[in-house]
């Protein structure tokens, strides 16, 4: 680490530094280290139980069949090219970490950051580079005194009302967002009451999904200091809108977009058109670490602009990945892909999305037929004779997928996808048989 940085820190006042990781569960957590231990901080970072990865999202409780238990540690390593000062929470910063064996200095086979590198590397060693963003819808609720929590406003999609009412909000965290180096594009309410959009710039894999830790910490921070709860659980109200958390990625090689091609019949670069079919290809397994949350599929719907389709189209926001063209519809700037919420770990789907993107390259898998309408509206005899699926049904039936598949386990690696599927399948047990009102008590200010 540069020595400035310990100055800089003092200087900025800060006291404490929040060492993050997360979970399988895809709950942030953090241990904080005082900068009077800086230099020890550096050098051996900070130390948590092995079992951790084996924690469900419901309690803090070791989840059977993960392989971890009790027994053993491994360090937080800090990435010291993460560290913001946190405008929403004074006297504080924060560091992304890796995990890492302390007998070895090795990353740990149990953490999703080095999977995610991992594929990045793979990736690059094709001289191509994925640039990505997740794109987060929240809920703003406030609690009344009677303890009742209820949405922020009761406002519609784009209202202008809601911008108001929350402009303050909004001015601090995507304040705050620009001070930790994310750079804001746009900004709208969404569909819900006290649903909102904040969009921000895409970068290279490991960053985009470091700025999605980010991104959810500073929403809940400055919510905090506003008197509101921020929730990124995909669904709330059964009759409101859920919220999403689309994963938009496009191919780069040298420093340029390559994944338009317009000489080609489907406007794709060979390179995208493939890449997009392994992912189609292993989609229903994918669901396992995109959407792993019980929550999830109450979103994953028909109907519900959801991508609740095994397809692709151009602008069709019933398919699992769309792809978004300039204004001209001929060169295809990036690809939507829908079926993602802010349940999922970041580091663990942005690394199964590349896994299997790269099973499409090298297999040059051909891109199927693009969808032109709502899947939903297509006779079930036709979907079925072009390979238009409907998506798992549940939580249960995508870790299925994902134990039968022979692509994305050996991905993960064999530790990884043991702790993985047996905190989700512990979830999916516990609460396949809740109510929403449930799982909304439990989870609401996990995510």
């Amino acid at each position: 680490m540069d020595r400035t940085i310990g100055k800089k820190l003092e200087e900025a006042g800060v006291r404490f530094i929040r060492l993050l990781w997360c979970d399988n569960a895809n709950v942030i957590r953090a241990k904080a280290g005082h900068i009077s231990f800086l230099e020890d901080l550096t050098d051996n970072g900070i130390g948590i139980t092995s079992a951790q990865m084996a924690i469900p999202a419901m309690y803090d409780a070791v989840v059977p069949g993960a392989g971890l238990d009790p027994v053993g540690e491994i360090r937080l390593m800090p990435d010291w090219s993460t560290l913001k000062v946190l405008p929403y929470a004074g006297g504080h910063a924060q560091v992304i970490c890796d995990m890492i064996v302390p007998e070895t200095g090795a990353v740990w086979d149990h953490c999703p950051r080095g999977f995610l590198k991992r594929q990045a590397e793979q990736l690059g060693k094709m001289g191509l580079t994925l640039n990505a963003v997740f794109e987060n819808e929240f809920f703003l609720l406030k609690q009344n005194p009677d303890g009742a929590v209820v949405p922020a406003d009761n406002t519609v999609y784009a209202a202008t009302g809601s911008m108001n009412r929350h402009l303050g909000f909004i001015e601090e965290f995507t304040g705050s967002l620009i001070a930790q180096d994310i750079e804001v594009e746009s900004y709208y309410p969404e569909a819900g009451p006290g649903q909102q959009e904040v969009n921000i710039r895409h970068a290279e894999a490991l960053q985009a999904a470091d700025r999605q830790v980010c991104y959810r910490e500073t929403a809940r921070g400055v919510a905090c200091r506003h008197d509101y709860i921020a929730s990124f659980l995909p669904k709330i109200y059964e009759d409101k809108a859920g919220s999403g958390c689309h994963i938009n990625f496009s191919l780069w090689r040298d420093g340029k977009n390559i994944s338009s091609d317009p000489g080609r019949a489907d406007g794709l670069s060979r390179e995208c058109a493939a890449f997009m079919a392994g992912i189609l290809d292993r989609l229903p397994a994918l669901c396992a670490l995109t959407i792993p949350s019980k929550t999830s599929y109450r979103r994953i719907r028909p109907h519900f602009w959801a991508g609740a389709f095994r397809a692709w189209g151009t602008q069709n926001r019933e398919a699992a990945l769309r792809v978004c063209r300039d204004r001209a519809g001929r060169r295809a700037d990036r690809v939507e892909y829908k079926t993602a919420d802010a349940t999922a770990n970041p580091y663990l789907a942005l690394g199964a999305i590349i896994a299997a993107g790269m099973d499409g390259i090298r297999r040059d898998l051909p891109l199927p037929e693009e969808v032109l309408v709502d899947p939903g509206l297509i006779p079930e005899k036709e979907r079925s004779k072009r390979g238009i699926d409907l998506l798992p049904r549940n939580l249960g039936e995508a870790i299925d997928s994902l134990e039968k598949d022979d692509l994305l386990l050996p991905a993960m690696g064999k530790s990884l996808a043991q702790s993985f599927t047996a905190v989700r399948r512990h979830e999916w047990e516990n609460l396949k048989d809740a109510g929403l009102e449930e799982e909304v008590e439990l989870l609401l200010e996990r995510y």
